[in-house]
């Protein structure tokens, strides 16, 4: 009679690698106080701003306020630069407490409570503004901040839906308290911390079922079976590489864990990866750790998802599919590397749905996307991972954080149709995410385009290499500068006060050439250079299609890595 097989199994997580910090002292009352803002710029943080200043100025007619625009935005392009300099010009300005606004987005509640936290580490009292549906996460990132106590003023509204008058109401009748409370009153942690476990401790004991249930109930998985990580199954994974089970690969946000090469190959295990595939989990894992990646902003409500771009021999040698259906499951290792990412992003990142991570749909696991490079060699093309600064023949991985995606099929063979052909897909794909080539954070927008050998047979056919390409992709592939501005202002609020391109070249937030003339119906670039636009070559070599990718610029910005073999 068969038995069920018992599993003893470890912990997927990462053991907490930040310095715990206290709240800053707070004053009696703020009468007198020097009251700063400090803001995101985004969700009428300047209309909120300004009543607050009215309603607490005769609360306490002796404070006195200063503007956020002495401090700089703390979400975008130079968010690290910014906050780096916050404590210093806190300093400067004799600041005595902070309000600190406004969370209103899975991308910007974290960005606020990073600037309240460095703010607090400085000895300043804050309240950090949050609207409704985004307190759960304010209070999920801050222990990996250092600071769980974070004090919260949750705004019971949306902001965006709100007419003026609704604003003011809610800002004068809840927030106004509530901001006072939070810099007056010594705050208090939000309730017991996540229970922590060592490598070596056996979480789960039983059956298949019994491990899988537990793993789900705990957060632990994705909601597919995964595969019970015993430590013998783990350390099988140490065989492909040199590193020791604790390598410090880097400590993460939100949760503010230490993602070490011991639970990278326990996510390996779960995902159902092979042993041999330890070399490339460790390099995405290196990707992640890379502040230049930017993993903080993963839990953003539009739900931009990592993708993984491999490059180099070791796509034959470890049976990665690069042809037909090259993103689709099928193929294990396409599909169990994709699956160790996410799972790396739920278990050690701490990006779960609810907490942390505040997507409003999202996408299932991506596989991994394999370059097809017999066929560039064939075309005497340049490599992705060429055009990412690697040696040709080097193993590469390279993450980006993308949107949704648009095919461009049946593509044909005249060179000038193709190119206006891909050029109209990369406009299609491209609405909200061009607050990444002007506005929030300019030129880091990075377009994805996926085509087919068979495409780029057509291409070189032609006398058209892939820089080429990229050059009349460019100049193609354009739009009038008043959709432009509507994608980034009107439409979707991602850039305050509606500005023109020409207004944002001014405030530096867009390059000269989208400000060239004040005519509307000029045609304006997707992207700030033709360099911006990604290219890779993968799929069915019979069939002439592409995909393109729209990007979420900062929020996950392209990075590679080269992969070490043992």
């Amino acid at each position: 009679m068969l038995t069920a097989t018992s599993y003893q199994t470890v912990w997927p997580g990462g053991l907490p690698k930040v310095e715990l910090h206290t709240p800053a002292i707070r004053p009696q009352s703020l009468a007198g106080c020097r009251i700063a803002f400090v803001w995101d710029y985004l969700f009428r943080g300047d209309e909120i701003f300004a009543i607050l200043e009215e309603v607490l100025g005769k609360a306490f007619p002796d404070a006195t306020f200063v503007s956020y625009e002495h401090f700089g935005s703390t979400l975008g392009a130079n968010d690290h630069q910014v906050l780096a300099e916050l404590p210093g010009k806190l300093a400067e300005h004799k600041v005595d407490v902070v309000i600190s606004g406004i969370g209103c987005c899975g991308a910007c509640t974290p960005a606020v409570m990073r600037a309240s936290a460095v703010i607090e580490k400085a000895g300043i009292p804050t309240a950090s503004l949050v609207c409704q549906g985004f307190a759960g996460q304010a209070r999920a990132v801050s222990p990996g901040l250092g600071c769980s106590w974070l004090p919260i003023v949750e705004m019971p509204a949306y902001v965006d839906s709100l007419t003026n008058a609704e604003l003011r109401e809610m800002v004068v009748s809840h927030a106004q308290q509530a901001v006072v409370k939070c810099l007056t009153e010594q705050p208090i942690p939000y309730g017991r911390a996540a229970k922590n476990y060592s490598p070596s401790d056996i979480v789960a004991t039983g059956d298949y079922d019994a491990v899988n249930k537990f793993f789900l109930e705990e957060g632990w998985s994705d909601g597919l079976p995964i595969v019970p990580p015993t430590a013998v199954a783990v350390e099988r994974f140490f065989e492909f590489t040199s590193d020791s089970p604790d390598r410090l690969i880097g400590c993460v946000q939100p949760s503010g864990a230490a993602i070490t090469t011991w639970n990278v190959a326990v996510n390996g295990v779960m995902a159902g990866c092979a042993p041999e595939y330890m070399p490339v989990l460790v390099a995405l894992a290196e990707v992640v750790a890379d502040p230049a990646y930017g993993v903080e902003h993963s839990g953003d409500t539009t739900g931009g998802d990592p993708l993984i771009i491999l490059s180099g021999p070791i796509i034959e040698a470890l049976g990665f599919n690069r042809e037909n259906g090259a993103l689709r499951e099928g193929a294990r290792a396409n599909s169990t590397v994709g699956r160790f990412l996410r799972l790396l992003h739920r278990n050690v990142v701490g990006l779960r749905p609810g907490e942390a991570d505040k997507c409003t749909f999202g996408h299932s696991a991506r596989a991994v996307l394999a370059e097809h490079e017999p066929e560039l060699a064939k075309l005497g093309w340049t490599t992705f991972a060429e055009r990412q600064g690697f040696a040709r023949g080097a193993n590469v991985v390279t993450v980006g954080r993308f949107t949704g995606d648009t095919v461009v099929g049946s593509i044909g063979r005249n060179l000038d149709e193709v190119i206006a052909y891909l050029a109209d897909g990369l406009v299609r794909q491209s609405g909200w995410e061009l607050c990444f080539t002007a506005g929030l954070a300019p030129g880091t927008h990075r377009p994805l385009l996926a085509i087919s050998p068979m495409v780029a047979k057509t291409l070189a056919k032609n006398g058209c290499n892939i820089e080429q390409l990229r050059k009349r992709l460019f100049d193609q592939a354009r739009i009038p500068a008043w959709k432009f501005e509507a994608y980034i202002g009107a439409y979707s609020n991602f850039v305050p006060g509606r500005r023109t391109l020409l207004q944002l070249r001014d405030d530096g937030l867009a390059a000269p050439l989208f400000a060239e003339s004040d005519d509307p119906n000029r045609l304006v670039p997707i992207v700030q250079r033709a360099d911006d636009i990604l290219i890779v070559v993968s799929g069915d070599p019979y069939r002439s299609n592409a995909m393109v990718f729209g990007s979420n610029g900062l929020h996950g910005f392209p990075t590679s890595k080269e992969i070490r073999l043992k």
